[in-house]
């Protein structure tokens, strides 16, 4: 029997301390861009792709991105959903995530009972996710109508981690939105993972492998990016300095 997305990352997070994940967007690049990029990626070291965008509109644009990344790479391919509709059978897993400091139910509770049963039916995988809002969060704030933690509030972050993992939920995103004018800081990261039995990710804002190997040093399990393989056309040396920063973090604390 082969094994879980899930298992496949607890494995991995074992054996290298900390692990990366490339945010793609094909409705922002379109699939064959996406495929490009994802394939470089993979060869630069990132654990997996995940495939989503705070605006994508046409599941069309999902289902093309999936297929063209799955026919390149090896890795796993994680949808990294926006809406309930969003959903695409091709992929690997889902990221099945609730808004949990979303001003709106639908983004904390209805948007997943309205697509639990399309997860179920395609088969996919589901990787149960308490999503967390920090500071503004770009976009996906805007969208989901986040109360966005204050950066200098770490204690309330813990606070809706730490409900997110007695929920019951295997994995915890704290989130500061594409093209965030900082990353989430240390402080709050080392405070929240302190508390955390789970997987912590960490993304947004995190442009460069100093600002990944801090998080990394301050506990998180995953950073995921995205902004900087659209900005570069040097991915896959990108993505390699980006994983040596993280697995450094962890060999030298």
């Amino acid at each position: 029997m082969s094994r879980s997305v899930e298992e496949r990352i607890h494995e991995e997070i074992r054996e290298k301390g900390a692990i990366h994940m490339t945010l793609l967007d094909p409705q922002k690049m379109g699939a064959n861009k996406c495929a490009e990029i994802a394939a470089e990626a993979e060869k630069g070291g990132t654990f997996a792709i995940m495939v989503g965008g705070s605006t994508l509109a046409s599941n069309s644009d999902l289902d093309d991105g999936v297929k063209e990344i799955k026919s390149v790479v090896d890795i796993p391919v994680i949808l990294f959903p926006n809406d309930v509709a969003r959903v695409s059978r091709y992929a690997d897993a889902i990221w099945f995530m609730s808004l949990l400091n979303s001003r709106l139910t639908y983004y904390v509770i209805d948007a997943q009972a309205l697509s639990a049963y399309t997860v179920k039916s395609y088969g996919l995988e589901a990787l149960p996710l308490g999503y967390i809002i920090i500071g503004q969060g770009g976009t996906v704030g805007f969208v989901g109508q986040a109360r966005g933690i204050p950066y200098d509030r770490p204690e309330l972050a813990m606070a809706y981690a730490l409900a997110a993992q007695t929920l019951g939920m295997r994995f915890v995103y704290l989130e500061a939105g594409s093209g965030a004018k900082a990353p989430v800081p240390p402080e709050m990261i080392k405070l929240v993972k302190s508390q955390l039995s789970v997987p912590l990710i960490v993304g947004g804002g995190i442009r460069d492998g100093a600002a990944a190997e801090a998080a990394v040093k301050a506990g998180a399990d995953i950073i995921v990016t995205g902004n900087m393989v659209e900005e570069t056309d040097r991915v896959r040396e990108v993505i390699n300095k980006m994983v040596a920063h993280i697995e450094s973090a962890k060999v030298n604390p």
